[in-house]
C-alpha cells in the first residue's frame, strides 16, 4: 500500500499549513470562537476560493474529483490549529449525504453553492436515547400524501446547526426503533415551520444545537436516496466523518507532543532541563509512539476506504478506538508535563486536549468501537 502523497496533495498540504500558521494563533482562535457565528466568514470564503470546499466532490457536481485522502490532508493541518470553520459538518457530513444520495436536481441546487461557500448544510443524526448507535432512530417521517412527509422528533448535538441553511435529517419511515431497514434521510430547510433550535457552545470552542422537529412538512422530492434504505448512506457518511475527525486528532496530537518536548527542553528543575530526566523522556517517547501509531492506522483506514468501503469497516473501528485511547493519553501526558499551566486558558495545551476529548465522544468513543471491532 503506497502512503506517499501526490504532488498536488503536497501542494494542498503546504497551502493549508500556511493558512493555519498565519491565521490560527491561540488569541485569534479564542476571539473568533467567542463571537457569532463561532467561526470566521472571511476564512470560510477564503477556503472556498482556494478550492478546498470542492475537493471531495465529483467534477460533474462542480468539485475536483478528490476522495477521503484529500480530506485527510486538509483535516490533519486543520487539527494543528484547531480550525473552527465547519468543514466536517458542511462538506463531509451534509455534503456527503447529498453527494451520495441526492437527486440530480438536488445536487444541482445545493452542491455548487456549498462548494462556493454561500450555503451551509449539516447532518442531524444523533438522538438522546441512541448513545452511539446510528441505527437507533426514533424521529419519525410519515407520508402525509404522495407529495409530502411530516417529520416529528428531536436530534441532539447537531454540529453547526446554528449557521446551517439546510439540515440532512435522519428519520424512521418504517420498522422498529433500532432496525437498519426503515431509515430515510431528508433535506430540510432550517427555517421551516416546526423546526426549533436550542444553540449552545461546546467545551472545545465549537457550536452545536438540540433540534426539535414538530410536524415539519418536507416535500417527497427532498428524500435523499431510497425510502427506508438510508442506512447504507448514513454508515458511509459516518465512516467519512470518523476518518476526518481522526485526521484532525492526529494533527492535534502532533502539536501536543512537539510543544511538550520543546517545553521540557526549556524548563529547568534542579539546574537541569526537564528533558534530561529519564522518566520524562520515557513519557515523551510514549507520546511520540502513540501519535505515530495513530497516523499509520489513519492512512491504512483511509486507503482501504478509498479502495473498498465495505471491507474497510473493521479498520475504521480499530482507528476510532486507537484515536480515542491514544488521544486522551497524549493529552493527559502533555498537561501533566506542563504542570498546572497545562490547563490554563492562556496556553494552547488545554485547548487541544479538550478537542481530543470531544473527538473521542463523536461517532462513538473508544470503548464503543472496540466492541464493534471484536464483534466483526
Amino acid at each position: 500500500m503506497n502512503f506517499e502523497l501526490s504532488e498536488e496533495q503536497k501542494m494542498i498540504q503546504q497551502s493549508v499549513e500556511r493558512f493555519v500558521q498565519e491565521n490560527y494563533d491561540l488569541p485569534n482562535r479564542m476571539k473568533i470562537s467567542s463571537e457569532d457565528p463561532g467561526f470566521s466568514i472571511d476564512y470560510w470564503s477564503s477556503m472556498a476560493e482556494l478550492g478546498w470546499l470542492g475537493l471531495a466532490f465529483n467534477e460533474e457536481d462542480g468539485g475536483f474529483g478528490g476522495n477521503q485522502i484529500d480530506t485527510l490532508v486538509l483535516m490533519e493541518q486543520f487539527g494543528k490549529g484547531l480550525v473552527l470553520e465547519p468543514f466536517i459538518a458542511n462538506i463531509v457530513l451534509g455534503g456527503g449525504a447529498i453527494k451520495r444520495g441526492g437527486s440530480q436536481t438536488m445536487k444541482d441546487s445545493i452542491l455548487p453553492r456549498l462548494i462556493e461557500g454561500s450555503l451551509q448544510v449539516t447532518l442531524a443524526y444523533a438522538e438522546e436515547q441512541s448513545r452511539f448507535d446510528i441505527n437507533d432512530v426514533a424521529t419519525s417521517a410519515r407520508e402525509e400524501d404522495a407529495a409530502n412527509f411530516i417529520i416529528n422528533g428531536k436530534k441532539s448535538m447537531v454540529m453547526n446547526a446554528e449557521s446551517a441553511d439546510k439540515i440532512v435529517v435522519v428519520t424512521r419511515t418504517s420498522g422498529s426503533q433500532i432496525d437498519t431497514d426503515g431509515i430515510s434521510l431528508f433535506l430540510v430547510d432550517a427555517n421551516s415551520d416546526g423546526v426549533d433550535k436550542e444553540n449552545f457552545p461546546t467545551v472545545d470552542g465549537l457550536r452545536a444545537s438540540e433540534i426539535t422537529f414538530k410536524d415539519v412538512k418536507v416535500a417527497s422530492e427532498n428524500l435523499i436516496g431510497e425510502k427506508d434504505k438510508g442506512f447504507e448512506i448514513l454508515q458511509s457518511i459516518v465512516n467519512d466523518g470518523i476518518l476526518a475527525l481522526s485526521a484532525e486528532a492526529v494533527g492535534a496530537m502532533e502539536v501536543l507532543y512537539k510543544d511538550t518536548v520543546e517545553y521540557t527542553q526549556q524548563r529547568e528543575q534542579f539546574d537541569h532541563p526537564l528533558s534530561d530526566f529519564q522518566v520524562l523522556q520515557h513519557k515523551m517517547v510514549d507520546m511520540f509512539m502513540e501519535y505515530e501509531q495513530c497516523k499509520s492506522l489513519l492512512f491504512r483506514a483511509t486507503m482501504e476506504t478509498v479502495q473498498d468501503p465495505n471491507l474497510s469497516q473493521k479498520t475504521v473501528h480499530a482507528l476510532k478506538h486507537l484515536i480515542g485511547k491514544s488521544g486522551i493519553s497524549v493529552g493527559e501526558n502533555a498537561v501533566q508535563l506542563h504542570g498546572g499551566m497545562g490547563v490554563t486558558e492562556e496556553l494552547r495545551i488545554g485547548h487541544f486536549f479538550k478537542r481530543l476529548l470531544v473527538i473521542d465522544s463523536q461517532f462513538g468513543n473508544a470503548d464503543f468501537h472496540l466492541d464493534k471491532f471484536t464483534s466483526l
